[in-house]
């Protein structure tokens, strides 16, 4: 399970792993959970602003999003609030957003997700959000409530029966040593980065890596994702630009920060650091016995 506060969230930040593990279709199933419709979003492509295009931007952006779930092969699903948008300095948050919600309110509406999708892995932002975005921030304290709540008994009741998932990651692409290692390789074979502005205003410091999934063959599909998010992608900008097959060769995976974990440990399984695999110590490896060559590995959700 994938939490992310807007559409488009989920394509730009771990895309690749959740159709790398959307392929597995026999072991894993994928839940994409968008906290809020992005009704309060700019539209960022310009050749997406015309008429009609903000008067109908909610139903435009449940349709991108929809074509981005197909493509990454997940599921996917509206916990119902509405866009905080993004305030100016001094500016107050917009009346029944997203980022006003009690919290109790909103953690309760993710644990009856978590306890009738039943994952073993939740995934989102770590306490900045990625960014400094109110729904963003909010998307971390819902999930964090809502991983904890999902096992007791005793809370929200009326969610279903108990869950407890295993793992809880924060996501961390988009880091500073992801920008100087794909600015460094393209400066190197002579290509312009543009990356020059970010790395100035990026700081030094940033989330620790414990897992990296390797996934560079779905970076093709994580594009076509991002680009069905057509009012927020432009094709011609930012992310799209920089050389895709640098990017293979000098950063083939997607990063994370194991947060919670209720794994019970073991030496053999978490001797291999960093991670490979956001199911690691949940789908354990074969192991040789006296009687067979190797011991069944059990699938997980």
């Amino acid at each position: 399970m994938s939490v992310h506060a807007h559409p488009d969230d989920e394509s730009s930040k771990g895309a690749a792993t959740l159709a790398k593990y959307a392929a597995e279709e026999v072991e894993v199933e994928v839940l994409v959970v968008t906290c809020t419709g992005g009704e309060r979003g700019d539209v960022l492509n310009p050749a997406m602003d015309r008429p009609g295009v903000r008067e109908n931007l909610a139903a435009i952006r449940r349709d991108e999003m929809a074509e981005a779930r197909r493509i990454l092969g997940v599921r996917q699903h509206f916990l119902g609030f509405v866009d905080s948008g993004l305030p100016g300095p001094g500016e107050p948050l917009p009346e029944g957003c997203f980022a006003l919600a009690p919290l109790e309110e909103a953690a309760g509406r993710l644990v009856g997700l978590i306890r009738s999708f039943r994952p073993h892995v939740v995934v989102t932002y770590d306490e900045t959000g990625g960014y400094p975005h109110p729904d963003h921030i909010r998307t971390h304290q819902v999930t964090v409530a809502a991983f904890d709540a999902a096992g007791e008994a005793g809370r929200h009741p009326e969610a279903g029966a108990p869950w407890r998932p295993l793992k809880l990651y924060y996501q961390g692409g988009l880091s500073r040593p992801w920008f100087q290692a794909l600015h460094d390789a393209m400066t190197a074979r002579g290509l312009d980065s543009g990356m020059r502005e970010v790395l100035a205003e990026l700081p030094e410091a940033g989330l620790e890596i414990t897992t990296r999934v390797p996934c560079a063959e779905y970076f093709a599909t994580r594009d076509r994702a991002l680009l069905a998010h057509a009012t927020q992608i432009d094709p011609n900008a930012g992310f799209m630009l920089h050389d895709r097959d640098v990017e293979r060769q000098v950063w083939p995976t997607e990063d994370y920060h194991l947060a919670r974990s209720h794994v019970a440990v073991d030496a053999d399984i978490d001797a291999a650091t960093p991670e490979d695999d956001l199911f690691a110590g949940v789908r354990r490896p074969p192991r040789p016995t006296a009687a067979a060559g190797a011991a069944a590995s059990p699938g997980c959700g």
